[in-house]
């Protein structure tokens, strides 16, 4: 999937579904966009450091400080959530 670095080109739909696709790829599992992945045991931790380096290149964005808490990539919707967020907090 092409990701566009323009402001406001992605729409929740299109976060969630790069974010699925990582997932889909990663773990070989289908994940529902609620679906707390860390209480399934399917990812650890240092997965959340490849979510983390993956968002930040497919999105153009940069998380830091507080938008690292664990929560931040507990479920698909979270992480849309959070990328959505930054991407309108840039210039």
């Amino acid at each position: 999937m092409t990701i566009s670095s323009e402001p406001g080109s992605h729409t929740a739909e299109t976060v969630a579904q790069e974010v699925q696709q990582f997932l889909e790829q990663r773990t070989k599992q289908t994940w529902d966009p609620d679906t707390d992945l860390f209480s399934t045991g399917a990812v650890s931790s240092m997965f959340a450091m490849e979510l983390v380096v993956h968002l930040e290149s497919t999105f153009d964005v940069v998380i830091t400080g507080p938008d690292l808490a664990l929560d931040n990539f507990r479920t698909v919707n979270a992480m849309t959530a959070m990328v959505l967020r930054l991407r309108g907090a840039q210039p």
